[in-house]
């Protein structure tokens, strides 16, 4: 797991065509240990290569792509490191592997990493995205046995209720009931899951969609202009 501490060791670096960054990474993909690669913004004007275009370079090296945060008014910048070996995929970038495998961009690490996600399951495993996520059956009995969960569980955002499903939906298939049985019982008391607050029923949210795991970040919507956003 990289740390905070980690990250402050990471050097910021620009690059203004994906070729840039692809120098970078043949150059420096196994020995380093992560970059925040700076990003312009749109309105700046500056040659810069864009988020969807770093992702791609890093799933070709087995890197993946990770935290955003805007620097100022021009930059903002996404932290990119190696895959972790344990890595959970997103069916995004799995779709994207698909096409560079087939455009012939991959390298040897990018086809490893994918070879032992093939391997021992986690390719198959891989997760939607907030804005394509759905309430799997079983989590909806569940719910529906449990009438004070359900309502909880429907006054929640989908940016609310995504964690939740991402736990269900990315753990051991022998864990899964546990899992949701701990989900309900813990909406039932009316406790948002992952939130310090009590959740009002009659509460409706409209709050943008976001994610999280060593999970990619071109999968949340943008928070805002300058942070254009996937994990495995």
């Amino acid at each position: 797991m990289t740390t905070q501490s980690q990250d402050s060791e990471f050097p910021t670096q620009a690059f203004a065509t994906p070729a840039d960054f692809e120098l970078f990474l043949e150059r420096d993909h196994t020995t380093a240990p992560g970059i925040f690669v700076k990003l312009a913004k749109k309105s700046s004007g500056i040659p810069s290569i864009t988020a969807a275009e770093a992702v791609e370079v890093a799933l070709c090296y087995g890197w993946i792509d990770g935290r955003a945060n805007s620097i100022d008014d021009t930059w903002w910048k996404i932290r990119y490191t190696p895959r972790r070996a344990k890595s959970i995929w997103s069916k995004k970038n799995v779709g994207t592997v698909a096409r560079l495998i087939e455009e012939g961009r991959m390298r040897p690490a990018g086809l490893a990493a994918v070879d032992a996600a093939k391997a021992d399951g986690r390719w198959g495993r891989a997760y939607a995205g907030p804005a394509t996520i759905v309430v799997p059956e079983d989590f909806k009995t569940a719910l529906t046995k449990v009438p004070a969960a359900k309502t909880v569980w429907e006054s929640m955002s989908k940016r609310e209720q995504f964690p939740t499903l991402l736990r269900i939906e990315t753990g051991t298939q022998t864990g899964r009931s546990r899992r949701i049985d701990a989900a309900v019982q813990t909406l039932a008391t009316g406790h948002r899951p992952g939130s310090s607050t009590t959740a009002k029923a009659s509460r409706k949210t409209t709050s943008g969609e976001s994610g999280r795991v060593q999970k990619s970040s071109t999968d949340r919507k943008p928070r805002s202009e300058g942070l254009r956003k996937r994990k495995a």
